[in-house]
C-alpha cells in the first residue's frame, strides 16, 4: 500500500488541525493504520492507532483527550484530529499500516510497521 499523508501547517498554540492519511494500491480497511511523529533530533514516536474496523483506538499519554484518531473505509483515508495543539506537538506527522492484526499495546510501535507514507510537517508556535 501507498500512503499519502496531508493536512500539515503552521498554527498557533490551541488551535486544531486534521491530518488525512490515504491509501492506494491496498486497501487500509483490513489492517492497522498508526500515526507517527518525529520532532526534531528526536526518535519517532507513537502517537495514535486505530483497527481495521474503527472499533479499537490506542493513543500516546501525551495526546490523550486532545487527539482522536478515526478512519473512512469508503474512503480508504484515516484522519488524525488534532485539538488544543502545543508548541511540543511541533512534529513531522507520518502514517503507517501494517495488515498482522490488532494488538493495543503494539500498535504504537514503530518496528511492527513496514508500509509508511511520507510526512506532513506540523508547526505550533506559541
Amino acid at each position: 500500500v501507498q500512503l499519502q499523508a496531508s493536512g500539515g501547517g503552521m498554527v498557533q498554540a490551541g488551535a486544531s488541525l486534521r491530518l488525512s492519511c490515504t491509501g492506494s494500491g491496498r486497501t487500509l480497511s483490513t489492517g492497522t493504520t498508526a500515526w507517527f511523529r518525529q520532532a526534531p533530533g528526536k526518535e519517532r514516536e507513537g502517537v495514535s492507532c486505530i483497527s481495521s474496523s474503527g472499533g479499537s483506538t490506542s493513543y500516546a499519554d501525551s495526546v490523550k483527550g486532545r487527539f482522536t484518531i478515526s478512519r473512512d473505509n469508503a474512503k480508504n483515508t484515516v484522519y488524525l484530529q488534532m485539538y488544543s495543539l502545543k508548541p511540543e506537538d511541533t512534529a513531522v506527522y507520518y502514517c503507517a499500516a501494517k495488515y498482522t492484526g490488532w494488538n493495543t499495546v503494539s500498535c504504537t510501535l514503530r518496528s511492527r510497521y513496514d508500509n509508511w507514507g511520507k510526512g506532513t510537517l506540523v508547526t505550533v508556535s506559541s
